[in-house]
């Protein structure tokens, strides 16, 4: 026969759980049988879960006081679940539940707690309901508290009335009693059939309302009655709901008056025996500094270690986006290698391990593997943890441990709680300081690394700034491969570690090790090769390594190389860290990319500027040749100026120094054009003026793409008696210069018009003999027109030079006219320059 019932309904979130323990515990308490409480609440607790967490409905508990048990049934409205499996049941079904899982654990719970269960499907509906034996009453305690003094005890100032009102199940008068009569000075009679919310004044605060408290199995508070004389008493009272016995629901009220509330209170439930029932920690002591969150947060741990007198204590900070946790302060746990871990916010583990409620573990070891992954191999057994909430949002968790089991109760979870409580938001503002710290330390390094990256087009340089710049501010040492060619996979290129003296370690450990895959995919991943290969070939480096990622370089939408980045033993990379990675790997990509076209086109062009000059120049008899060149521009090693010396006929040479009008590739196109049409048209038998005027022609040929140049021809033929006879063509070049032994210098050519520019040229040739001992100077205008401000090189400065170099050889002669350009003007010379200096020994042979 069933004498009381009490029922709610709980929705599919992650409080109902919690809610549901609170109803059925509150249930049970208000019957007066606490004997069966906690093996109620235990199963209920998983009961409900497996309701709102796996079958994803609500959950209606339904609590049944019969005489001699009590009966629970929790419904939900998902009809299929796996059924435990026993011992002398075959697994040989999806219908039975893995007894080491979590389906069906409930149902195995329940035939453990309980003295008989069952469940009932219906249409749509699962009802799984358990009986628990109550004990025979006896008499004895219930509650007890500690005696007090004489002066603390509740007072009363006269007889105690306990008035004694009963309510259907439409909160309407059905009882009252002589002491709720002499209470509120009105007849039964007066009041029987009449609503209580008449009477009763609700206090206008919020939280539940009279017809919310008349439907929970138990209440207990403060409110008023209007007495027959229009006066409002407070009263203190008790509401315990449950069934006639004709089975009809009904209220129970219990009130006394206010200052009696002694009578009624249960021990531990008002709001200030909590408050006061439970030591408050304090976690900050001393001045707090929001700067170093490192120390403070070290702090913190160490004091609650202390306080809760613990072994080990860890305290973990959520990412950005609330997924996972960072292990940011740790003490008593086994060496380094925790710090910076990371963990799941949501672990999968469920209600038994949320981080978002506390938790008390009286004994790890009986729980299964991986339930606290931070004291897994450590003789840890006891262990609470608290969430740090701000404004609802879970910000971080903190943990106690001890090696002995069981250390730990509720109200330890409790204190730790509340000290949690206070502390979480400065916390909080401390941690968001360091992140706008960090933030602006990254633009700043993001912005170096930027104009680093940007300063350079050299492919070596490119690929040593990209490891500089990350160790040590990412990483402890770090690695670039290079995926020039895709098929043969991924090439070291460059390897930095902070240690200097440890490079060399890493980079044969790096040697052995698989390359990195060139996966295109964005972020960091891991990467064990390097770890595996130290531990197989037991190589030095490997015991020093920690975490270790991959970044892929991807520029225009190909990998075309990998960033690893790695740390010492002990250490993990913080997420921050990472993606700062990412945004250097990104700009160093690019920067990379940059620096291999640039590499691989300065290498073509400097292919085809090498062509256009003249081979090793040949060895005349009787003549000494010296030839200094420079083109202006980096990169360049052509530019508008051009010389050139090459053999005729036998005993006949020829030799040309140009200026094409500009400067770089188009200048050099010309300049090709110009040497090469040289070569074949004196091949041909032709004398000066002839291969100048052919020349020409050539050049106007070419249209637009056609520029003038400026040219010195000559032919040179050594003599038996030592000198050497030259014919000359100047086509508006700058004159050659002759130094005579005695140190004058003239003038060895008449200037003529220049190429390009006319089709009909008049040019004529002009005889010249070198004795021995003289030197003939060629120049492009790059010598001559020199310059500092207004003042100019010129041929007269030229001369000058030419006359202090009598006796010097032809090489002692260009190096000394170069020099007094160099030496002209701080700012480096800006157009190419061509140096041709011919020198008549004064033995034949020397």
């Amino acid at each position: 026969m069933v004498t009381a019932r009490a029922a709610a309904t709980f929705e599919p979130v992650d409080r109902s759980a919690a809610a549901a323990r609170g109803f059925v515990r509150d249930a049970l308490l208000g019957w007066g049988v606490p004997e069966v409480v906690d093996d109620a609440v235990v199963l209920v607790s998983e009961l409900v879960t497996n309701a709102v967490v796996h079958a994803g409905t609500a959950a209606e508990v339904a609590c049944l006081r019969e005489q001699e048990t009590v009966r629970i049934e929790v419904s939900d409205r998902h009809p299929e679940r796996g059924l435990p499996s026993f011992a002398n049941v075959t697994l040989n079904s999806d219908r039975y539940a893995d007894p080491d899982g979590e389906g069906g654990r409930g149902l195995l719970m329940c035939s453990a707690l309980s003295s008989s269960w069952g469940v009932e499907y219906a249409a749509g509906r699962k009802t799984v309901w358990f009986r628990l034996d109550l004990p025979d009453q006896r008499p004895g305690t219930r509650y007890a508290l500690p005696s007090l003094p004489g002066g603390e005890l509740p007072a009363a100032d006269g007889p105690v009335r306990v008035a004694v009102v009963q309510l259907d199940d439409h909160g309407r008068v059905r009882h009252w009693n002589a002491d709720a009569e002499s209470l509120f000075h009105r007849p039964a009679d007066a009041v029987f059939g009449r609503p209580w919310a008449e009477l009763a004044r609700w206090p206008q605060t919020p939280g539940l309302g009279l017809g919310d408290t008349l439907r929970l199995a138990r209440w207990e508070g403060s409110y008023a009655v209007r007495g027959g004389d229009g006066a409002e008493r407070e009263v203190y009272g008790t509401h315990v709901r449950l069934r006639d016995s004709q089975g009809t629901p009904t209220v129970l009220c219990v009130l006394v008056r206010e200052a009696d509330r002694a009578v009624l209170r249960t021990p531990g439930t008002s709001a200030e025996t909590t408050a006061t029932a439970v030591e408050p920690l304090d976690l900050l002591v001393g001045p707090v500094s929001p700067d170093d969150l490192p120390s403070l947060l070290q702090r913190i741990v160490e004091r609650a270690r202390d306080l809760l007198d613990a072994d080990a204590s860890y305290l973990l900070l959520t990412s950005e986006d609330e997924t996972e946790f960072e292990l940011r302060a740790a003490t008593g746990l086994a060496g380094p290698s925790r710090r910076f871990a990371r963990l799941p916010v949501d672990a999968g583990a469920g209600r038994f391990d949320s981080a978002r409620l506390p938790a008390v573990h009286e004994d790890l070891a009986v729980r299964p593997a991986g339930a606290a992954p931070l004291l897994d191999g450590t003789e840890l057994r006891s262990l609470i943890t608290v969430p740090l909430k701000v404004e609802g949002r879970l910000t971080g968790s903190l943990g106690v441990a001890a090696a002995a089991p069981g250390r730990y109760d509720n109200e330890d979870a409790l204190r730790l709680q509340f000290a949690a409580d206070r502390i979480a938001l400065a916390l909080e503002s401390a941690r968001l300081g360091e992140l706008e710290r960090l933030r602006r330390g990254s633009l700043s390094f993001l912005v170096e690394a930027s104009d680093l990256l940007a300063g350079t087009l050299e492919h070596e340089q490119t690929l040593a700034l990209m490891a500089q710049m990350a160790v040590p501010t990412l990483s402890s040492w770090c690695a670039v491969y290079t995926t020039a060619d895709t098929a043969a996979g991924a090439e070291l290129a460059f390897v930095l570690h902070e240690d200097e003296d440890r490079i060399d370690a890493l980079r044969a450990l790096l040697d052995k090790s698989p390359a990195p895959e060139a996966v295109p995919s964005p972020g960091a991943r891991p990467w064990t090769a390097p770890a595996e290969t130290a531990r197989a070939l037991g190589h030095p480096v490997g015991p020093e390594l920690g975490e270790t990622v991959v970044l892929p370089l991807s520029a225009r939408n190909r990998v075309i190389g990998l960033l690893v980045l790695g740390t010492r033993r002990g250490l993990r990379f913080r997420q921050e860290i990472l993606e700062l990675g990412e945004d250097l790997s990104r700009r160093a990509a690019l920067a990379l990319d940059n620096s291999r076209l640039y590499s691989e086109r300065t290498a073509t062009s400097q292919a085809f500027q090498r062509a256009l000059l003249p081979p090793e120049l040949p060895k005349i008899p009787g003549v000494e040749v010296e030839v200094f060149y420079q083109a202006a521009g980096e990169g360049n090693e052509v530019g508008g100026d051009f010389y050139d010396l090459f053999p005729i006929r036998e005993g006949t040479y020829g030799f040309a120094i140009g200026d094409v009008c500009g400067t770089g590739p188009e200048a050099a196109s010309v300049t090709g054009l110009a040497r090469h049409s040289l070569r074949l048209l004196a091949r041909e038998g032709l004398d000066a003026p002839q291969v100048l005027t052919r020349l020409n022609a050539a050049i106007l040929d070419e249209g637009s793409r056609a520029r003038f140049l400026t040219l010195l021809y000559g032919e040179l033929t050594p003599r038996e008696d030592g000198s050497t006879a030259l014919s000359l063509v100047c086509a508006g070049h700058p004159l050659p210069l002759r130094l005579r032994v005695d140190g004058q210098v003239d003038q060895a050519a008449s200037p003529q018009p220049l190429l390009g520019v006319m089709d009909e040229l008049d040019l004529t040739a002009e005889e010249l003999v070198l004795a021995p001992g003289e030197v003939l100077l060629c120049v492009t205008d790059g010598v001559t027109e020199r310059r500092e401000g207004r003042r100019m090189l010129g041929d007269d400065g030229l001369a000058e030079v030419l006359t202090g170099c009598a006796g010097l050889t032809a090489g002692a002669v260009a190096a000394r006219v170069h020099r007094a350009v160099e030496r002209f003007a701080p700012e480096p010379p800006s157009d190419d320059m061509a140096i041709l200096t011919l020198r008549i020994p004064t033995q034949r042979g020397n």
